[in-house]
């Protein structure tokens, strides 16, 4: 963990409450699946945030508005400064063998998971590529893994786009091994319907965001771990539900 200022560059509304910026800065360390801790001017705690892009000196970030702290991040403009906490969280495991990987996201568990692609497809595996979202107002970055040519499947529980249903009523597809993030009900979910071994990156409110204060632990076949310091990134196998 290192604490850095990065200048945002760019933010913009992307869908129903959903925002990209672009921040400029030391990027250098940071690694696909882990997340940063933003600085809210006003606010005690900071608003964990997972990286959705890196690149030359650009760190690129996707949130939800769902209270005070995303409200004001929102409001950023290119120039204001953002004091923020980096290489949270142990990132995705890529040393294991597979050949087609399978990425699934939910809302904006979606993020993470481009990174993670461009870094696949780095590594000769291009991944097959689910989205979920609640309806289409909602949808974002079908295009850009689209661009990355992954195979995108979208699905909207109300069916105003892509397919009617959950990411799990579209997992038919050939994969040895897949990555997944999304709200906690989704990734039981994809545990239950899942063929093969995998990775999740779990959401969780945080307070501290780097292992200090226990308030985001769960229970693990070796004890209880923390999802900002010994996640976000958890395996199949030592997950119980």
């Amino acid at each position: 963990m290192r604490q850095t200022n990065f200048q945002v560059k760019h933010n913009e509304k992307i869908a129903e409450n959903v925002f990209k910026m672009q921040l400029g800065g030391d990027i250098s360390g940071i690694k696909a699946g882990q997340f940063v801790n933003i600085l809210i001017d006003g606010l005690y705690l900071r608003r964990p945030i997972s990286v959705c892009d890196l690149q030359d000196d650009e760190l690129t970030i996707v949130f939800k508005v769902v209270g005070k702290g995303t409200e004001k991040l929102a409001e950023a403009v290119p120039g204001d400064m953002l004091d923020t906490l980096v290489e949270l969280g142990n990132g995705y495991d890529l040393g294991k063998d597979f050949e087609k990987p399978l990425l699934i996201g939910g809302g904006v568990g979606v993020p993470p998971l481009y990174l993670l692609a461009k870094r696949l497809i780095a590594l000769g595996k291009t991944p097959t590529v689910i989205l979920g979202f609640n309806k289409q107002s909602e949808v974002f970055f079908e295009q850009e893994f689209k661009a990355l040519g992954c195979d995108v499947r979208v699905v909207t529980v109300d069916g105003s786009y892509g397919a009617r249903g959950f990411v799990t009523d579209v997992m038919d597809a050939d994969y040895d091994y897949f990555f997944t993030c999304g709200p906690e009900p989704m990734l039981k979910a994809v545990y239950a319907k899942s063929k093969a071994s995998g990775q999740f990156s779990f959401e969780e409110r945080m307070g501290c965001g780097f292992g200090a204060c226990m308030g985001c632990s769960c229970k693990t076949i070796t004890g209880y771990k923390r999802i900002c310091k010994d996640g976000p990134i958890m395996f199949k196998e030592e997950i119980l539900w």
